[in-house]
């Protein structure tokens, strides 16, 4: 498995990192299992895990912090914080209350005493970034974080993130996370390249789109059931991705990769992608998935997809991911 660094923390991180959201209640149950997915993930040269408080309610964090005992100063360990917790509205968001208390909860969970890699899941409008840098920052300087990163966050909240650190002198945000596949293509167009302007490190999910690059059928899959603004093909949005679906799976034929390999290969060819998270559900998907660890791609090859999805667009806006409240909320845009 190659290595890049993140960033510029100099740490040395695995091409693929390993993402457990499929950990637990919300895909795999089994805590054995899970701990035998992390265990093979290692043994093939991931040494980046990256995890969050919301999966499965914390249960994800507990797998991982199992499955690394004796094993812990091998991995590069990421978590993440923002969702809601519990019922109050005070257990989520990026406030310096929250964060204070989210980490001391994820530590624990994982059953170790630092961080390497602590990240904002989402944006926060009801919180002053210079609040949660400010949090965070005490955290770095505490021994508790190693760096602190974003996720989901749009290009023009990234810049503000950079220069609210340097102008207050907090410590500054130095990866991103924003979902990247063959279908949602959106970041290539801002949030890349402002993450290479800032010398950020790039850690992409979703590479196989929610399973619409996986080969599988996605009429039984237990997330069409439930997202359907992504999957309903009554959507016309959802047409065309079923569309290029097809189009890419014939790229994929003449270039002799399974579908999935040319999905993870592409978003690996970016300049600005520092490491690809991979999210299985069982050790059969990971096995499939490191199959195509060292798959490349020629030019002729991102050239007949760039005629399929263009550069920099979101075939169905819902897959970004994160809307701005202007966006979703009318009285923030009427008088």
């Amino acid at each position: 498995m190659r290595r890049r660094i993140l960033g510029g923390t100099g740490i040395s991180v695995s091409e693929y990192a390993l993402g457990t959201m499929m950990f637990g209640a919300w895909g795999n149950p089994d805590h054995k299992d899970g701990a035998r997915i992390v265990h093979r993930a290692l043994d093939a040269g991931i040494n980046l895990i990256d995890t969050a408080d919301v999966y499965s309610a914390g249960e994800a964090e507990q797998i991982v912090g199992k499955a690394l005992k004796g094993r812990r100063e091998d991995v590069v360990l990421a978590t993440k914080f923002f969702n809601p917790m519990g019922p109050d509205a005070n257990n989520g968001g990026n406030s310096r209350r929250w964060i204070m208390r989210a980490v001391e909860d994820s530590l624990r969970r994982l059953g170790t005493d630092h961080i390497d890699l602590y990240q904002v899941h989402r944006p926060d409008p009801a919180t002053d970034i210079d609040e949660t840098l400010s949090a965070l920052s005490d955290l770095v300087r505490s021994g508790k974080v190693r760096a602190v990163g974003t996720s989901t966050f749009p290009a023009e909240q990234i810049v503000e993130a950079q220069w609210v650190a340097e102008r207050r002198g907090h410590v500054r945000f130095r990866t991103e996370q924003p979902p990247y596949s063959l279908l949602t293509r959106g970041v290539e167009a801002a949030v890349l390249p402002t993450a290479q302007r800032y010398g950020m490190g790039v850690l992409t999910w979703g590479p196989l789109s929610a399973g619409w690059l996986s080969g599988r059928d996605l009429s039984v899959s237990g997330r069409a059931a439930v997202e359907t603004a992504k999957f309903d093909l009554s959507v016309p949005e959802n047409v065309r991705k079923a569309a290029a679906v097809q189009e890419l799976s014939k790229v994929a034929q003449e270039a002799g990769l399974p579908l999935p390999h040319l999905a993870t290969a592409f978003v690996r060819s970016h300049p600005a992608v520092t490491s690809v998270i991979v999210g299985p559900r069982t050790m059969e998907q990971l096995d499939g998935l490191l199959e195509g660890a060292e798959a490349t791609l020629s030019t002729e090859v991102l050239d007949r997809i760039d005629e399929i999805v263009p550069p920099g667009v979101d075939l169905n806006r819902a897959d970004s991911y994160y809307l701005a409240p202007e966006l979703t909320d009318a009285a923030l845009r009427r008088r």
